[in-house]
């Protein structure tokens, strides 16, 4: 009996020890997770192509100041990642790159995949209709990519493209100006701007429609393009040749975001644009 009783208490007292190492573990693990929720970043899930630059592009590894993709081995570079990196340190959360289709990114806005476009979007009208959009955080001009050496390097105004086989980037207002061209062949409208230069190269077409950032950065990257700009060129609206940052629609996000770009000045932007196109990829 006596023995009984002895293993008894010995028992009563582990289950005693157990049950409040038990609560003291809980409630450890309380404060932790409380800490851990305040203390861990919320993320700003940026959309854009990586395919489209000086605005954008994808790369190896995280020099230059990349930004890692998403769900991939790669790095998204440029200047719209640039900006994005502006915003998310602003808005004190981590930034994420999600690498999404040009076709894509809307649908990605609007169903939550993403927080943002920034992707050198225009924020036309008909955009308008669909998603919001913020300030401007870049402007540029439309010109043309061609051949080097060619027929139309030397063009000054649009009447010079006459006959001459023009694309732009499918669903873009790029490819609805090349309708002001007289006489032009409209060639099919293309995904990205790597394929138009692949196009271009192999004679496919003899020009195609861009903002001058990235001609820029196409005849930099490429020896055998040339840039036209015009002196009697397209006619566009201001939002057609701007950029903006994409929001969904009543997004609680605008008003900051305003705030963190008004803090960008048009000297910073270019300085941002001059250091994306010296920074751009061979490849690109």
């Amino acid at each position: 009996m006596k023995k009984r009783g002895t293993l008894f208490l010995a028992l009563l007292l582990s289950i005693i020890l157990v049950l409040s190492a038990c609560g003291g573990t809980d409630s450890g693990k309380s404060g932790s997770n409380g800490d851990a929720g305040n203390t861990e970043k919320e993320t700003f899930k940026v959309g854009l192509e990586a395919g489209y630059a000086p605005f954008n592009w994808s790369q190896k590894d995280d020099s230059k100041g990349a930004v890692k993709i998403a769900g991939t081995s790669e790095y998204a570079g440029g200047y719209d990642v640039e900006i994005a990196k502006t915003i998310a340190e602003g808005l004190g959360k981590e930034l994420v790159i999600v690498k999404t289709e040009w076709d894509g990114l809307v649908p990605a806005l609007t169903s939550g995949k993403i927080d943002a476009i920034i992707a050198g979007m225009s924020p036309t009208a008909e955009r308008k209709k669909t998603i919001d959009f913020t300030d401007n955080y870049y402007k540029s001009n439309l010109v043309m990519v061609v051949k080097k050496g060619g027929k139309y390097e030397d063009a000054k105004s649009l009447k010079d493209f006459k006959g001459a086989k023009v694309t732009a980037q499918l669903n873009t207002f790029h490819y609805s100006v090349i309708d002001q061209i007289e006489g032009v062949k409209k060639a099919t409208a293309m995904d990205n701007f790597p394929a138009m230069r692949v196009a271009l190269e192999s004679g496919i077409i003899d020009g195609y429609v861009s903002e001058r950032p990235e001609a820029v950065s196409a005849s930099a990257a490429n020896q055998n393009f040339a840039m036209v700009e015009f002196e009697d060129g397209f006619k566009t609206s201001q939002d057609d040749t701007a950029i903006a940052v994409g929001l969904k629609k009543g997004s609680d996000l605008k008003d900051k975001i305003n705030e963190i770009l008004g803090g960008i000045s048009e000297e910073e932007q270019t300085s941002i644009m001059d250091e994306a196109i010296k920074n751009q990829p061979a490849a690109e």
